[in-house]
């Protein structure tokens, strides 16, 4: 299995924070979900269910993703944590 699904209720503000980080970064680069996807060798479901934060994507997706994205894991991470601080407030 490749992700795990969660219910809408039970979804986690990580999910989310990690979910805005990945479409910032495809929003900076000005690329599709699809034309991600195609990067990264997922399907651009898959990528707009990671923008959303309604699943929890393994590590090997995200390295599939910074591929995608031309951006290293850090910089990724970077946004994920100023994300997931800015929603804290």
């Amino acid at each position: 299995m490749r992700h795990q699904r969660t219910p809408q209720s039970a979804r986690s503000a990580d999910h989310h924070a990690l979910g805005r980080a990945v479409l910032e970064a495809r929003a900076r680069r000005g690329i599709s979900q699809e034309e991600l996807g195609f990067r990264s060798r997922l399907h651009r479901n898959y990528v707009g269910a990671i923008e959303r934060g309604e699943i929890n994507p393994t590590f090997r997706t995200l390295l599939s993703l910074t591929a995608g994205l031309a951006l290293p894991l850090l910089e990724l991470i970077q946004l994920y944590e100023r994300q997931a601080a800015e929603a804290g407030r």
